[in-house]
C-alpha cells in the first residue's frame, strides 16, 4: 500500500514557517515558479565574508509539498555554502528523478518518499533549493 502523498508531518512543515519573510537590503534575491501547478518562491539571501548564507528571507505561494521542502530549506541554510547548496539542488533533482536511490544528505528529505511516483509535484519540491542556489550564487557575484 501506498503511502499518503500529503503526510502529518509534510503538513506539519507547511504550516511551521512565516513565508513571507522577506529580507530588506538582501544581496540578492531569486523566483522560481512551477509551470505544472503554479507554485512560486521568492527567496532573498545575504552572505558572510566567507560567502554563507548568513540571512535568508522567503515569499512562499506554493502547495503544502512546496512549503513543506521551503521549510527544511528555511531550517538549514544558514551556515551553507553556495557548493553545499548546489550538491543539495542537484541530489534532490536526481532523487526525485530517480537517478539515486537514497534521499539526499539534507535533514527531513525522505519524508518526500511518497511524492516519487507524483512525477508533477517534483518541481514544486525542487523550488527552494533551486531559488536558493541561484540567489547565492547571484550575492558571490
Amino acid at each position: 500500500m501506498n503511502a499518503p502523498l500529503y503526510n502529518t508531518e509534510i503538513l506539519r512543515l507547511a504550516a511551521s514557517v512565516p513565508f513571507e519573510a522577506r529580507l530588506e537590503g538582501a544581496m540578492a534575491s531569486s523566483e522560481k515558479r512551477s509551470p505544472v501547478c503554479g507554485s512560486r518562491i521568492t527567496v532573498d539571501v545575504n552572505l558572510d565574508e566567507a560567502g554563507r548564507v548568513a540571512a535568508l528571507g522567503m515569499l512562499v505561494r506554493a502547495c503544502a509539498l512546496g512549503q513543506a521542502s521551503a521549510a527544511l530549506m528555511e531550517a538549514h541554510a544558514v551556515g551553507r555554502s553556495l557548493d553545499e547548496l548546489d550538491a543539495a539542488r542537484d541530489d534532490l533533482t536526481a532523487w526525485l528523478a530517480g537517478e539515486r536511490a537514497t534521499p539526499p544528505d539534507w535533514p527531513g528529505l525522505d519524508l518526500f518518499t511518497p511524492a516519487l511516483e507524483h512525477r508533477g509535484r517534483h518541481a514544486a519540491i525542487r523550488l527552494a533549493f533551486e531559488a536558493v542556489a541561484e540567489a547565492t550564487r547571484k550575492a558571490q557575484g
